[in-house]
């Protein structure tokens, strides 16, 4: 069993809660998701089962889009509703500065990730140290926020849609504008509706996968990588790609963008992994099936 299952996660499980299931439905120990959700966050969680866990790292790097509700006047420790409150504020703000503030976060920017995160430093989780009431110094990371829509404001609370690049921690993004507001913020809500290619319209949850049906509802793994262009290898060189070999055809690179990754085929239709032109060659970078 290969490809990706686009899960819609629920609240309250972690994502490796739902790697776990998944390894006992598909009877596979190769598994793995891409991009994860905390157990207070809703939504699209890509599962990769056998071959398409090469990929993982891959699909992580397609942007996402979130629906979060931020609350307003408070601030904890975890930067949202589950961590210990810090700080609360009175606030008298208006709609409109509100929005400029939230508004201002578009673009380049650069971000703290969380003390509460799976980022390791000195080969130590955050949220380990964290929570034995450690914190550390962290550097700033630089992040894309493509675009902020206001779905609802009903105070302290507002509803935001987000799109993003991989690495945006919307629990700090949320901290941030509250401090931009001078009231605190935390995120009380998080639902991830789409990351790539998979669409929380066309998920699955998770509660209705099962042994019987598991299998309908996996995609194969090209279908992560569409951002990639594709690029067909003509049968005389099959055996090169399928063993490392690079390809040194000027006619063939002429056709290839340097640096640029690309969705290889063979046979026209058989996807056999990511490939990249480097000056004079193009050459493998990730493969999905081998040469014998």
């Amino acid at each position: 069993m290969n490809g990706i299952l686009n899960i819609n996660k629920p609240t309250g499980i972690t994502s490796f809660d739902v790697v776990r299931k998944i390894k006992s439905l598909s009877k596979n120990k190769k598994v793995g998701h891409a991009g994860t959700l905390d157990p207070i966050a809703s939504g699209v969680l890509p599962v990769c089962i056998g071959g398409a866990t090469k990929f993982v790292d891959y699909i992580m790097k397609n942007e996402k889009v979130y629906l979060a509700d931020m609350k307003l006047g408070v601030t904890t420790d975890t930067y949202d509703r589950e961590g210990t409150v810090i700080d609360t504020s009175d606030f008298n703000l208006s709609e409109m500065d509100i929005k400029s503030a939230i508004l201002s976060f578009q673009g380049e920017i650069e971000q703290m990730p969380p003390m509460y995160s799976a980022i390791k430093i000195k080969g130590k989780r955050l949220y380990d140290l964290a929570r034995q009431g450690i914190e550390v110094e962290r550097e700033k990371r630089k992040i894309t926020i493509y675009s902020i829509d206001i779905v609802d404001i009903e105070l302290p609370h507002l509803v935001f849609k987000v799109r993003c690049s991989k690495g945006t921690y919307i629990r700090s993004l949320c901290h941030d504008i509250g401090n931009k507001l001078n009231c605190g913020a935390i995120m009380w809500n998080l639902k991830r509706t789409s990351t790539g290619n998979f669409d929380i319209l066309d998920s699955i949850d998770l509660k209705d996968l099962s042994i019987e049906n598991i299998s309908q509802h996996i995609a194969p793994v090209e279908k992560a990588l569409e951002q990639y262009p594709k690029v067909i290898v003509e049968d005389i060189y099959v055996k090169n790609v399928l063993n490392g070999i690079p390809i040194k055809d000027k006619i063939f690179l002429s056709k290839i963008l340097e640096e640029k990754l690309y969705r290889v085929y063979i046979h026209e239709n058989k996807f056999i992994g990511l490939g990249m032109r480097k000056t004079f060659e193009f050459k493998m970078v990730k493969l999905y099936i081998r040469g014998n």
